[in-house]
């Protein structure tokens, strides 16, 4: 009789000696997606935040210029008094109200500071300082300046500063401080042509 043939029996499967005897679910090649479609998405989503942000950025809402300064210390007057000349054009879409008014300037000896003088005050003090009386129209604060506007002001500030040091400034400031927006500062034209 002819020997009956067996099936071949299968080859049992080797074990590969590095690999680990069961597969773990919570590694992140098993969870997390594949690299490059990730890097693309985040790439986007950047792109898209740094537009919104770009165009959604905080505006000026005025520009302006110190047109004029102007320096006074009679012989009989202890302190300074500084007199500048602003003019302020609202940018915005909506009507700018000038809530303070502040001048600095920055000499060798240090920044100095001050608040404007208010415009009831403005007669005492120009009496005092005769020099500067043609300049008069005083910068207000309450003052509003409608949408595409200009107003031009003066403000009047003392630093305790000589004549030397101030003709010797490194830079002049005026910060106007509107309502609802954020402060203007106006800096001096370049003093190096003084």
């Amino acid at each position: 009789m002819a020997e009956e043939q067996k099936p071949p029996t299968p080859a049992e499967p080797q074990a590969d000696a590095s690999a680990p005897a069961y597969d773990e679910f919570g590694t992140a090649k098993r969870n997390l997606p594949p690299a490059a479609p990730v890097a693309v998405a985040i790439a986007v989503v950047a792109i898209v935040v740094a537009i919104i942000a770009y165009t959604e950025r905080a505006k000026p809402a005025a520009q302006g210029t110190i047109d004029e300064v102007w320096f006074s210390q009679p012989a009989n007057m202890p302190s300074p008094m500084m007199l500048m000349e602003v003019t302020l054009h609202n940018v915005s879409d909506k009507t700018l109200y000038i809530k303070d008014i502040t001048a600095g300037v920055k000499t060798d000896q240090g920044d100095q500071s001050d608040e404007a003088a208010s415009a009831s005050d403005y007669d005492r003090y120009l009496q005092a300082y005769p020099d500067l009386r043609r300049h008069d129209r005083p910068l207000e604060v309450e003052t509003k300046i409608p949408p595409g506007g200009d107003h031009k002001g003066s403000v009047l500030v003392s630093f305790p500063i000589t004549q030397q040091q101030w003709d010797a400034r490194k830079d002049l400031t005026v910060t106007i401080v509107p309502y609802d927006q954020r402060p203007i500062v106006i800096h001096e034209k370049s003093t190096a042509t003084k």
